[in-house]
């Protein structure tokens, strides 16, 4: 067990780090990011209206900190499994998923008021670093599979 951990010190060094830079951005969310649904998801938002935003500034403050996810998430992956297919595909997935979120957000946005949990749900995927958690034990059992 000890001499596992020495021979994977970088990878854990890595993922200590990708950990920490995701808690900076979600502590530093509201000085680095404008968001007005910030405040409108944490109070009783069934019944009111989306907030007034300001459209452009939004979207850019959403694909900066899905791209700051993303690369930390990639980062991660790649430093755990060290594989250039892996490292590929995941950037794929992210990039599509970077375009499908944003336009499911502007449409709902724009043409669905009354859809809030649908706005709430699409939004967290796009400020969250989610897809980390399902690729890295997806390509862990992957990995696995293959050994045997």
């Amino acid at each position: 067990m000890l001499n596992n951990l020495k021979e994977n010190k970088s990878k854990i060094f890595v993922a200590i780090i990708v950990v920490i830079g995701f808690a900076l951005i979600r502590t530093f969310e509201r000085k680095l990011f404008y968001d007005p649904f910030l405040k409108y998801f944490e109070a009783d938002f069934h019944s009111s209206p989306y907030p007034e935003v300001e459209t452009l500034k939004l979207f850019w403050s959403l694909f900066l900190r899905y791209f700051l996810n993303s690369a930390l998430s990639l980062w991660l992956i790649y430093a755990l499994f060290q594989d250039r297919d892996i490292f590929k595909f995941s950037l794929f997935v992210y990039a599509c998923f970077l375009v499908m979120l944003l336009s499911s957000f502007y449409i709902i946005l724009n043409f669905f008021p009354d859809c809030a949990w649908l706005l709430f749900y699409v939004r967290r995927f796009i400020i969250q670093p989610i897809l980390v958690l399902l690729f890295v034990p997806g390509f862990y059992y992957q990995l696995q599979k293959i050994k045997k």
